[in-house]
């Protein structure tokens, strides 16, 4: 079984929690921060709110059933259609979506390779 890590966001929907491949859980915790750095500076109506990454941990019990655990790959997935759907002008947005899009396609080549394996 592979190792897993959790990435705990905290925003307006509350506190949600990403699983993620131990691997690859460092980059989505650097990408939530250079999200964050930048999103101010897009001038679109339509930027979509973003969690923080407040910790990650390895092992994670949850007691509270309303709270769900999602999967890295679904989280990227959305992250990426919330993104592209950004009319953006002003800004470059290319580069952002280029680490979105970056990071879902080592995902999808994590997970593929977990079923292969």
């Amino acid at each position: 079984m592979p190792q897993m890590r959790f990435i705990i966001l905290s925003g307006a929907e509350g506190v949600s929690f990403v699983e993620m491949p131990a691997s690859h859980a460092y980059q989505l915790s650097a990408l939530n921060l250079r999200l964050h750095k930048e999103i101010d500076k897009l001038t679109a109506a339509n930027v979509p709110t973003l969690p923080y990454a407040i910790a990650e941990c390895d092992n994670l019990d949850l007691h509270d059933k309303s709270l769900t655990i999602h999967s890295g790959l679904d989280y990227m997935n959305a992250l990426e259609k919330s993104f592209s759907a950004i009319e953006e002008k002003s800004y470059p947005l290319i580069s952002l979506l280029t680490e979105i899009r970056a990071l879902q396609a080592q995902l999808e080549q994590w997970y593929e390779e977990e079923l292969e394996g």
